[in-house]
């Protein structure tokens, strides 16, 4: 299953860069995030891991399989019977706007089941991320 939000941001791709990889403050600014830490300290680079904690989930540990600066991320967890991945893209548009995609896949044995049990919730947790972020960079 996958689930996907874009948006448009009336903020540089340096600003909204700046507020998407500092995962530890994500709970400030999406209601789809209680608690985020980070598992080891510096920027966020391949390899490195965060434990998400969001509502009515299970905490789930990330871990960057891909980054490109100023251009976005994708981190996978893996929990019993499911993979998922979540994609993070940055997109400079004129006028100093960006444009985000975020999108996440489920695979694997269980993947159908909770896509069919918690797919609404993934729907408005992915829009959440989206339209947060979009505030937050904004606010400069």
């Amino acid at each position: 299953m996958r689930f996907e939000a874009d948006t448009e941001i009336d903020a540089d791709v340096e600003q909204v860069w700046a507020v998407l990889v500092d995962v530890p403050r994500w709970p400030e600014w999406t209601a789809s995030v209680s608690r985020a830490e980070r598992g080891e300290p510096g920027p966020l680079a391949v390899g490195a891991t965060a434990r998400l904690t969001q509502p009515k989930l299970r905490p789930a540990v990330w871990r960057v399989t891909e980054l490109t600066e100023r251009q976005g991320f994708v981190w996978v967890s893996d929990t019993a019977g499911v993979r998922t991945t979540a994609e993070h893209r940055l997109v400079p548009l004129p006028g100093g706007r960006t444009r985000v995609e975020l999108a996440f896949d489920q695979s694997g044995l269980l993947a159908g089941l909770i896509g069919w049990l918690y797919g609404g919730m993934l729907r408005r947790y992915v829009r959440m991320e989206a339209d947060g972020l979009r505030r937050r960079s904004e606010q400069g």
